[in-house]
């Protein structure tokens, strides 16, 4: 299957965390030591599911100075895409031509890891579904790290958190990614999901009305198709780095994970 990392910049502008760190793109800030870009990029080949890795960025010259991708550009494993000025149309731009399914990520997920990729492709498969969209409990975030999110899409049965990580079953399946036209990011503009998903769907996510599972089979009945959850249980992946709070935050945890690893060998 292949991978698409959308790594272009929102609206065009240079992010705040761009011009701190003195580079052109958000992907390409430092954490942990390491371009964002490069922890994602790192996570997707570790992955035994995962084959060819696109890159969308509005610049491919951009991914040339990153010497640690030259052999993966080289030998095809990751294809550099031009993304487009709206987040959809870069989607669509990259799956042209692509092999299905389709897990599309961001470049600023640096807490993405091989065994939270198999969990979501398993659950995706299980699901049955056309779409799929990852979430960690709010229980699972704060495990991970009490400072990693602040605001959590509330539902009768819990709070949740998205992992900013999608699943098309085939082509067809694009035809989800139109959510996304208006610029994404819910939780922080609930006003768009009344374009996305209609007024009443916005007053239930609003106030809670609805299990997440209901409120994706009501999803689903609008798109005419099949859009369920996956639930991750690492509640690290739900925390991208943003701002500098999260970016700290990100980076305790990659750390974390690096001592761990030294000491299992």
């Amino acid at each position: 299957m292949t991978a698409l990392v959308l790594a272009g910049k929102r609206d065009g502008a240079t992010d705040p965390l761009a011009l701190e760190a003195g580079v052109s793109h958000k992907c390409l800030v430092p954490v942990g030591g390491r371009s964002m870009l490069l922890h994602v990029i790192d996570a997707l080949v570790a992955s035994d599911r995962i084959g060819e890795i696109r890159v969308a960025i509005e610049d491919p010259q951009v991914l040339e100075g990153l010497p640690q991708l030259h052999n993966l550009i080289a030998t095809g494993r990751l294809v550099p895409v031009a993304a487009q000025p709206n987040l959809v149309d870069s989607v669509l731009a990259a799956a042209d031509g692509a092999r299905f399914p389709l897990l599309i990520t961001t470049a600023d997920n640096v807490l993405l890891n091989p065994p939270a990729i198999a969990e979501m492709l398993d659950g995706s498969n299980a699901k049955a579904a056309d779409a799929t969209v990852a979430f960690t409990r709010r229980e699972s975030v704060l495990a991970a790290h009490p400072d990693g999110q602040r605001k959590f899409y509330r539902f009768a049965e819990d709070s949740y958190s998205n992992c900013n990580t999608y699943w098309l079953k085939d082509r067809a399946a694009l035809t989800a990614a139109e959510t996304f036209r208006s610029g994404g990011q819910f939780v922080k503009h609930p006003l768009r999901i009344v374009g996305a998903f209609g007024l009443m769907n916005l007053i239930r996510f609003r106030f809670g009305i609805g299990t997440l599972a209901a409120t994706f089979e009501r999803f689903s009945r609008r798109f005419r198709m099949t859009i369920a959850p996956v639930i991750l249980s690492d509640g690290a992946v739900a925390i991208d780095v943003d701002h500098a709070r999260s970016k700290g935050v990100a980076t305790q945890l990659l750390d974390r994970r690096m001592a761990l690893a030294q000491v299992s060998e």
